[in-house]
């Protein structure tokens, strides 16, 4: 199957873009930014051209351009302001809508040129923060509105893991720092989505400490088996669709008996599923994060 998306409704363009579908059509109507198609029922319909267009259309929307001055440069003067809006210093916001466009075409040399002009100004840790954790933020919600398929979401996901192991692989040599302390990152059985796992081994291993990474779904009996080899484990994961909401207290209260009781070993948890939790509710030797960054701070 095909999943390169040539087609999108107006609701398609709300979702990708941030702009109202009832926005979109004023713009069309008064200031013909745009022309949809229309099928035989009058439905509208808009091409890849038609998104890019508006990406940039609300990029200068965004930074001060009235759509009035906007519907008045010719179409090839628009992309050529918006890069030099993005050179004086929004390059981070013009990148997302970059990376977002090289996702719905598949478009790998788009990501890897847009990738490579961010770091001439950034760094690595500074891209992922400012760049790749908004862009999965609105990746998450393109796909829970339909807007994009698990292939698109992979695609993406797939080409941002490959850079954090090309920056683990830089660092990884590095010796390690004196400390009795081991990291073990894992995730829960059934869970992989491990970019945020992925991202927290650069850092930790950054901060010289020992890690060892498990990866995606691990039991908990799986992680006896490091008991038996290191007596002080600092147990990370990230929960971002499992464990159900309703099983997570089991979970943690499963973890702390086979693992942490009796120990000096904590388990460190992150993600969408841990923000609802009471941290006075939850075992001993159990902490809860609500982001990286907040995480790394203490080290």
């Amino acid at each position: 199957m095909n999943n390169i998306r040539t087609e999108f409704s107006i609701k398609d363009l709300e979702n990708l873009t941030g702009i109202k579908a009832h926005t979109i059509r004023i713009w069309e109507k008064r200031y013909n930014l745009l022309e949809p198609m229309r099928s035989d029922t009058n439905i509208r319909s808009y091409n890849v051209e038609s998104l890019q267009k508006l990406l940039n259309v609300t990029f200068l929307n965004n930074n001060g351009y009235k759509i009035s001055k906007i519907s008045n440069l010719k179409e090839n003067e628009i992309p050529v302001l918006v890069r030099e809006i993005a050179s004086r210093g929004n390059q981070k916001h013009h990148a997302i809508n970059a990376f977002k466009l090289s996702m719905m075409n598949f478009d790998q040399t788009l990501f890897y040129n847009t990738y490579s002009n961010l770091l001439e100004n950034n760094s690595f840790r500074d891209i992922f923060y400012e760049v790749f954790l908004g862009l999965l933020e609105e990746i998450g919600i393109l796909w829970q509105t339909d807007t994009i398929s698990p292939a698109h979401e992979h695609f993406i996901t797939t080409l941002i893991k490959q850079k954090i192991l090309v920056n683990i692989e830089k660092v990884q040599n590095l010796e390690p720092m004196k400390s009795k302390q081991t990291y073990v990152l894992f995730l829960p059985d059934h869970e992989i989505h491990d970019i945020g796992l992925l991202f927290l081994n650069y850092e930790i291993v950054c901060k010289g400490y020992h890690c060892i990474f498990l990866g995606q779904s691990v039991p908990i009996n799986c992680l006896q088996d490091l008991i038996d080899k290191y007596h002080d484990i600092r147990f990370m994961s990230y929960f971002t669709v499992k464990p159900e909401m309703n099983e997570i207290h089991d979970y943690l209260n499963e973890f702390y008996d086979t693992l942490l009781k009796g120990t000096k070993n904590k388990l460190t948890i992150l993600g969408q599923r841990t923000r609802q939790l009471d941290k006075n509710n939850v075992p001993d030797n159990i902490e809860i994060y609500p982001s990286i960054d907040s995480l790394v701070k203490d080290f």
